[in-house]
């Protein structure tokens, strides 16, 4: 296993920090992607197709912003780690039950997860203030759409 084949233009210090925040970024991200999947194949009851769809695109939001966090670790010389156990362990976002779902259960447990995600992603803007504001920029755009996510599936709950 190569130790550091990539080199950084951060400190070692601001890499630490940096990597961190983007490996938390990433095992909440996955998460996401897997349970929003697991509510769209068991959610029921009325409006199922609507919040089945809807869920879709939940998932594609999760699994580009996993995307694009892992993709910035390693271009700053830290190694991601998308691995299950990794994800299991070091997720912040709520666990879900298995089994089917009505859909205004899915949808008030979307608007906790977003609210919890959007609450650990301005944790991680302010932690990448100063040593990497380039990072902090791409977290900046991501929790502006995960807001307007948040919105929408709040909108179907009132």
């Amino acid at each position: 296993m190569a130790t550091t084949p990539i080199t950084s233009p951060l400190a070692d210090d601001a890499k630490q920090t940096v990597g961190a925040v983007l490996q938390d970024s990433l095992a909440d991200f996955i998460d996401l992607s897997l349970t929003a999947k697991q509510w769209h194949w068991n959610v029921v009851g009325t409006n199922f197709r609507e919040a089945h769809l809807h869920l879709d695109e939940l998932v594609d939001l999760a699994r580009t912003y996993s995307d694009e966090v892992a993709e910035r670790a390693a271009a700053l010389g830290a190694s991601p780690d998308g691995r299950a156990e990794t994800v299991a362990k070091s997720s912040g976002l709520p666990t879900t039950d298995e089994g089917w779902r009505k859909v205004e259960d899915v949808n008030q447990a979307v608007v906790e997860h977003l609210a919890t995600l959007i609450a650990r992603m301005r944790e991680r803007i302010a932690a990448t203030d100063e040593p990497d504001p380039v990072t902090q920029d791409l977290l900046i755009g991501q929790t502006a759409k995960l807001e307007e996510a948040h919105w929408m599936w709040q909108a179907k709950t009132a």
